[in-house]
């Protein structure tokens, strides 16, 4: 089984292909072409997975080509990090093209759009599968141009061309970052394989300061990806695409990417206390920032998508507080319900028709399979006992804690409060209540999506409640087991938790949902008190700390201001010397032609002048003999 892995990654390619090549003839049939197909990469990866499980594992490269000495390869590797990748990757692919099915029913470019999540699919697939950086930063590109192709996808729309352009441009800007590191490692380890990156990391033939170095490069490309401070504010513009593309983007694929990055890379990071500090820092500050934004968005999706940066934050700061497990199991139990509730965020707007949920209300008896399983995703990603997001999260505060972080851990105490908060707040909106809008909430039109797009959250929403059980002290740390086969050192993963943590945890939790139901719900608080009471704070929220304006005043404005510099710059230095060049050979020319005007005189004249020069010069320097 394992030596068919690669096969895993061809099979979107070829749904890509295919839909691309037959789409008028096919049209919504292409639908089940890009089912099957992944499909067939799902029941390839678990079996993959089962295979790695069972203690297996494998390498094949061959010889791209030689630089000099040096052997570039190109090739596949399954270890137990990326088989559980490609499992997560391709299940949630695979339920996002069922979903689909429904909700682009009728779309005119249909097909096109299953060509793209093909395409986007075969990116990621790949992307894990890659034995080295080169191969990686490949796909890596790669997974950049699906997700503008996905997120651009309703490009007569102006909105979509500008969010398309802006993910596409700032993580451009990490990838530097990703580019300058896998050169640097290059330069020190003489290779882009990861395992002979880690020899030369564990035999100390690289130096301390070249190891943070490169380590916080790698991570600038990680920050791009996974919409980190400060490069995140193209990860909420991306919910232009259509909701499916959303779910898979947040959930298992492109901001996953920078997870995965630095899990490979670990031992590279766990070489400089420096470098995880630094990532332990931006996820800290990454989770709480995007929770308080999330607070008071109005657009369903855009509240899904600060509540995917915070949740990327925990991940990081849990890698950084020598959390691996923790966090790569986060990344699991996130792919699940946060798949979940962008899938049933979609459901609502297939029924309302609006993303607005000031719009909304009343949504629960209408919506009886959607409302109880986006109920699921949201006491998942709040850490409510016994669902996924409950262990997961736990794992994190202990690492955290653990590892003497102690600012850090009461960040991410508070903002795991903030996260149950505005979940409910946006499941209370929702779902419960009056509709508050008759024009998108009339009920009469409003009803239950189609089984092709409940089916996918129904598996999700299992997911979502049994996924967390993978890896707990008292039912079995499968998931520490599993992953200590591959080559990150474990062996200080196993810390005594405080037994008070997990019940901080439950406390915040309930408290927030409890502050939501009071406020949204029973209404005995106020929903303007924050309005009221610190005006200026509660408009810097909203307006989401004012980010995207200080980009536009500093570096669009700067950009756009130094292009200006640059083109006076051109005009009239850089033309003018070239013009000073030009009017000097003209006159020059113009100089010689006069005097070739045929006249014997002039010749003569000349002549004497040449001589009588000459005398002169012999005169004044005493001859040539001298």
């Amino acid at each position: 089984m394992l030596q068919m892995s690669w096969l895993i990654p061809l099979f979107p390619l070829l749904s890509f292909i295919l839909l691309l090549l037959f789409r008028k003839s096919v049209k919504e049939s292409t639908a089940w072409i890009g089912v099957l197909l992944t499909w067939l990469s799902l029941v390839l990866s678990i079996g993959v997975f089962l295979a790695v499980w069972h203690g297996g594992g494998i390498k094949v490269e061959g010889t791209w080509f030689q630089l000099g000495k040096k052997m570039i390869t190109m090739g596949y590797e399954v270890n137990p990090l990326n088989a559980l990748m490609l499992v997560i990757v391709s299940l949630v692919s695979f339920l996002v093209h069922i979903y689909s099915k429904g909700y682009m029913h009728g779309d005119e470019r249909f097909p096109v759009f299953f060509a793209y999540l093909g395409l986007f699919s075969f990116a990621m697939l790949g992307l894990v599968l890659s034995p080295n950086l080169l191969q990686l930063y490949m796909f890596w590109e790669l997974v950049g141009l699906g997700s503008f192709l996905l997120i651009g996808f309703y490009y007569f729309k102006p909105e979509a061309k500008a969010a398309a352009k802006k993910a596409f441009i700032m993580t451009r800007i990490g990838d530097v970052g990703l580019f300058i590191g896998m050169v640097l490692l290059f330069w020190q380890a003489g290779s882009f394989e990861y395992d002979e990156i880690f020899a030369s990391i564990k035999n100390g033939e690289i130096a301390q300061n070249m190891l943070t170095l490169t380590a916080v490069c790698i991570f600038v490309g990680a920050v791009g990806k996974s919409g980190q401070l400060p490069l995140h504010t193209w990860l909420p513009d991306a919910m232009e695409g259509p909701t499916p593309v959303s779910a898979l983007i947040h959930a298992a694929t492109m901001v996953a990417a920078g997870v995965y990055l630095v899990a490979t890379m670990y031992p590279l990071f766990q070489a400089s206390h420096t470098a995880l500090t630094i990532v332990a820092v931006v996820g800290g500050v990454t989770a709480i920032f995007a929770a308080s934004v999330g607070l008071m968005q109005k657009d369903i999706k855009r509240v899904l998508a600060y509540s995917t940066v915070s949740q990327l934050g925990y991940m990081m700061l849990s890698l950084g507080a020598s959390g691996y497990v923790a966090g790569v199991f986060h990344l699991t139990t996130h792919a699940f319900f946060k798949a979940l509730l962008f899938l049933a965020a979609g459901s609502v707007i297939h029924a309302v028709h609006t993303q607005n949920i000031e719009e909304m209300g009343g949504l629960w008896k209408k919506l009886k399979l959607t409302g109880p399983l986006f109920l699921i995703g949201a006491l998942a990603i709040s850490g409510v006992p016994l669902l996924s997001g409950f262990f997961s999260k736990d794992e994190i505060l202990a690492s955290t804690y653990a590892d003497g972080k102690y600012g850090l851990f009461w960040l991410a105490v508070i903002a795991a409060f903030m996260t149950a908060f505005y979940m409910f707040r946006l499941f209370f909106l929702v779902f419960t209540g009056e509709p508050r809008s008759t024009e998108h909430s009339n009920v009469k039109n409003v009803h239950e999506s189609p089984s092709v797009m409940t089916f996918p959250m129904i598996v999700l929403g299992l997911l979502a409640i049994v996924a967390g059980y993978v890896n707990t002290s008292w039912f079995g740390t499968f998931l520490t087991d599993y992953l200590a086969q591959g080559p990150v050192d474990l062996s200080h993963a196993e810390h005594h938790t405080p037994v008070w943590i997990p019940f901080v945890a439950t406390g915040v939790a309930l408290l927030g949902i409890l502050l939501a139901y009071l406020i949204y719900q029973k209404k005995t608080i106020s929903r303007d008190w924050l309005t009221r009471v610190l005006p200026s704070l509660s408009d810097a929220v909203y307006n989401k700390w004012y980010v995207d304006e200080g980009y536009d005043q500093t570096v669009v404005k700067g950009t756009r201001g130094l292009s200006k510099l640059g083109v006076l710059f051109d005009r009239y230095v850089v033309e003018g010397l070239v013009s000073a060049v030009t009017a000097s050979v003209r006159s020059l020319s113009k100089f010689g032609s006069r005097m070739q005007d045929g006249q014997v005189q002039s010749y003569g004249t000349f002549a004497i002048f040449g001589i009588v020069l000459l005398l002169l010069i012999v005169a004044l320097t005493g001859g040539y003999f001298s």
